[in-house]
């Protein structure tokens, strides 16, 4: 080490130096300029006998508005390559000289002179820095959230990007170009960038000219301008799409139908104060004034699109997300909206909320983001775990009076929701439909109610039915639905569940989640087969004001048992390593210490674990209840309602209890396995205890997060992945090395039980895991493609043995081992085969 470091310092030196900049006439003033003072900091590393890195920065200080100028001076490649050992303090000087290049650094900004007044900052890559800590915070969030995207969130300072995406969307919330750039020049600390005015202007010209229109159970590209449609019927995959017409419909237009405009006018949600009403008034000497997204004046609008037209073509209905996918590459995005008062063919439903019933203040905003013009937008909302998204959904089929269809993730879900509506709304019991594979609700005229709530895996499945759910099916299908909720709407991306949107024809389209994030990068779909993001929440506002918890998070390292690393390293099979992980003895311990501790604080206590292998052991060794993919509906219920009740304060849970189980009191998460990066899975784990405490304190904690790690594993860098969404939303973990137990803690595991549990995991050929295509989200990490298997009896085939509808592969446990390894032969063959014609080619 001394050798090396020796070497290291002989070799280089570090130079600081702090200096004026020599320049005649820099300090003269010129006409028309005040005096200007010019400090140049220079940062040089020096290596023997080489040319200098400068990373110089030059501040001009006057009264007037200040330019900030970044300079730098990278070294030759050639400098650089004949000194490998200085490669590693070097490595970043390229790196800033590609990104300069790529825009991402600012190389000149104008200040304003009451920048102090001003909490936004500007820059060319169109990313901005808003400062929470200036008064008008608020206001400023409300913008940001409607025209850019949140990179990063923490408690200080939060980063937006303008994205494609998120102007659109500001589009479609009636905001032109021209009022964006006036509300940035009002509360940004320097000029508008050029580059940012130029992407505003050109990229919005093309957005809000084409609607998507639900007639006569009938798809429709309606728009205002002749022009836009002539342009997207040149186009052949356009044309493929588009619904068959006669040819003596054909005429000079393309045979475009024409009518009269709607009208549009604004309007509140129910349970709501008018639209705007809840935008905070804001003093005159402020840089920013009063601003409203979705109150303006229509009146003068709706005068003049009575004098317009509307030309619209109808397309294939199998084809609608085909077509909507190419409009959105064209730049011409189709908005979905509905013009629910003026709809006579659809009959109104008796539904509207409780007296009882309040709405919260970000809950209205996010309403009022889809009802402001008077017509219902299609889109989605992002609101944190346990914010009330389930109201947001109710409140919306509330205030569009017609039949809705809710789509969940499980039948826990479904049961949850029509809890909801009984709860929160005056709609009886007969009005509601379940269609589940246990439950399938009919009114006694065999018909379908005004509300129906059911799964994805229902609607999405393609196989054969019975005859009664086949009948459920085409009432589903022949139904003009008013509007659609899509639950965790993050899952709609998924191959198998994104033609649910196809097969249901819904006039409003609504989608809900906590976390707006995949890892194979399909979120961005949502923008063409579902709309823009209306409205989302920030999580740390909503904590300090007591509508979340507030929850430490704690990643806690327990150092693998030797004889358990042992075998770890010895193993080459990803199974074997994540089962020794999670069976560590030091890890089983912890999770037994942090249980009694909360137990005897009196908290209720979630454990999750991915592995079922290590779900059961756990349990099973701790004497708790618990619940996976295998345990009925009736016994979930029941494990689930003892929790509730009180009767039991533990229980464990594999990655079913991720999404849609509501546990108000739940308080404690303890994570002892996950599905290697997920960020989703970490956030809604999290979720399942931010739901606000009766115990409010506003500087205590009322909620605890832990994550087991093994040290030295490869765990360790999956939990950094998976805590980077949350670490955005302004959260922070704390690392735990060391459990104090004061000395009073036994814990039931012994040496016996480790060797045991150990040749059980060694014996086991791979963790009997719940399958990945349980989780869309994550199903592109599993190599190869899902074989199918013939289900064993036609009892599974129909749903009655309260599965989904999906075919997965017999566990290994009911394979010999001849047919698996004959399985492996034919694998590693086929492989050889491809080799062979590889290097063949």
């Amino acid at each position: 080490v001394w050798f090396f470091l020796s070497f290291f310092l002989s070799s280089s030196s570090l130079v600081m130096s702090t200096k004026r900049k020599k320049n005649p006439g820099a300090d003269k003033n010129v006409e028309g300029q005040p005096e200007r003072k010019r400090m140049k900091v220079v940062l040089s590393f020096k290596p023997s006998n080489k040319s200098a890195t400068k990373i110089s920065t030059t501040l001009h200080t006057t009264s007037s508005p200040m330019v900030l100028k970044h300079v730098h001076k990278a070294p030759s490649t050639s400098s650089l390559s004949n000194n490998p050992h200085m490669m590693p303090p070097f490595s970043r000087a390229p790196l800033i000289a590609s990104r300069e290049q790529e825009g991402e650094y600012f190389d000149d900004l104008i200040i304003h002179s009451d920048h102090h007044d001003r909490p936004l900052w500007v820059l060319p890559n169109c990313h901005f820095f808003l400062e929470t800590f200036s008064p008008i915070y608020k206001q400023a969030y409300d913008f940001m959230i409607a025209i850019a995207e949140p990179v990063c969130r923490p408690q200080y300072l939060h980063e937006y990007k303008l994205t494609q995406a998120s102007l659109c969307a500001a589009i479609w919330m009636n905001l032109t170009a021209e009022e964006i750039i006036e509300t940035l020049n009002r509360l940004s600390k320097n000029e508008i960038p050029r580059k940012v005015k130029t992407f505003i202007i050109e990229d919005s010209s093309h957005y809000g000219k084409l609607r998507l229109v639900l007639q006569s159970n009938g798809y429709f590209v309606e728009s205002e301008h002749r022009e836009v449609l002539k342009i997207l019927l040149q186009d052949k995959n356009i044309q493929d799409c588009r619904q068959k017409i006669t040819q003596s419909s054909l005429s000079g237009d393309g045979g475009l139908q024409t009518a009269a405009a709607p009208q549009k006018s604004s309007m509140s949600a129910a349970g709501t104060l008018q639209t705007g009403a809840l935008e905070s008034q804001v003093d005159s000497t402020n840089v920013l004034d009063e601003f409203d997204l979705d109150s303006k004046d229509s009146s003068s609008s709706s005068s003049a699109l009575n004098e317009k037209k509307v030309h619209s073509f109808e397309l294939i209905p199998a084809k609608v997300e085909e077509a909507r996918k190419i409009c959105w590459d064209k730049c011409y995005p189709m908005m979905q909206e509905y013009d629910f008062r003026n709809d006579a063919k659809n009959e109104d439903v008796p539904i509207d909320l409780k007296p009882s019933t309040m709405i919260r203040n970000y809950q209205e905003k996010s309403l009022s983001k889809m009802f402001g013009n008077g017509r219902a937008r299609s889109g989605v909302i992002v609101l944190p775990c346990g914010a009330g998204k389930s109201l947001v959904g109710i409140t919306a089929c509330c205030t569009v009076k017609k039949s809705a269809l809710v789509l969940c993730d499980s039948g826990v879900s479904v049961e949850q929701w029509k809890q909801q509506f009984k709860k929160w709304t005056t709609i009886g019991d007969s009005k509601i439909a379940r269609f589940t594979s246990q439950k399938k609700d009919l009114d006694e005229n065999e018909q379908l109610p005004p509300v129906v709530i059911t799964t994805y895996t229902m609607v999405a499945y393609r196989g054969q039915r019975t005859q009664q759910t086949e009948y459920f099916m085409e009432l589903l299908r022949q139904r003009e639905w008013g509007i659609l909720v899509l639950d965790e709407v993050h899952v709609v991306p998924a191959e198998m569940f994104r033609k649910v949107i196809s097969v249901t024809k819904a006039h409003c389209k609504l989608g809900l989640t906590a976390t707006l994030v995949r890892e194979d990068q399909k979120i961005e779909d949502l923008h063409y087969l579902l709309g823009p993001k209306l409205y989302e929440a920030n999580w740390l506002d909503l904590q300090r004001s007591g509508y979340l918890a507030r929850v430490q998070c704690a990643e806690v390292w327990c150092p693998m048992s030797p004889k358990y690393y042992e075998e770890y390293l010895k193993s080459d099979k990803m199974q074997i390593k994540q089962l020794l992980w999670v069976m560590n003895p030091n890890k089983m311990r912890a999770c037994e210490f942090l249980i009694q501790y909360h137990e005897a604080r009196g908290d209720k206590i979630v454990v999750f674990a991915d592995s079922i292998n290590g779900l059961k052991t756990y349990a099973t060794k701790f004497g708790r209840a618990y619940i996976c993919g295998d345990t009925g509906q009736e016994e979930r219920m029941s494990v689930i309602g003892k929790f509730k009740s009180g009767q039991i304060n533990t229980f464990f849970i594999s990655k079913v209890g991720d999404t849609a189980i509501d546990l108000p009191d739940a308080n404690v998460i303890i994570q002892v396995s996950s599905h290697f990066g997920s960020r989703r899975q970490e956030a809604q784990r999290l979720g399942r205890i931010l739901r606000p405490k009766s115990k409010v304190t506003t500087d205590e904690f009322n909620a605890f997060f832990y994550s087991l790690v093994s040290k030295d594993t490869q765990e360790m860098y999956f939990s950094t992945k998976r805590q980077k969404f949350l670490v955005d939303q302004g959260y922070s973990f704390k690392i735990i090395t060391n459990l104090e137990d004061g000395g009073g803690f036994k814990s039931c595991l012994s040496v016996d039980d480790e060797k045991k549990i150990l040749e059980s995991a060694l014996s086991q050929d791979g963790d009997a895991d719940e399958k990945l295509n349980d989780d869309p989200d994550l199903v592109h990490l599993k190599k190869g493609k899902a074989k199918k298997s013939m289900a064993r009896n036609l009892s599974a085939i129909s749903g009655g043995t309260n599965r989904t509808y999906r075919e997965a592969p017999a566990p290994p446990s009911a394979m010999s081992s001849e047919i698996r390894k004959r399985r492996r032969k034919e694998k590693r063959d086929a492989e050889r085969r491809q080799e062979a014609l590889r290097e063949g080619n």
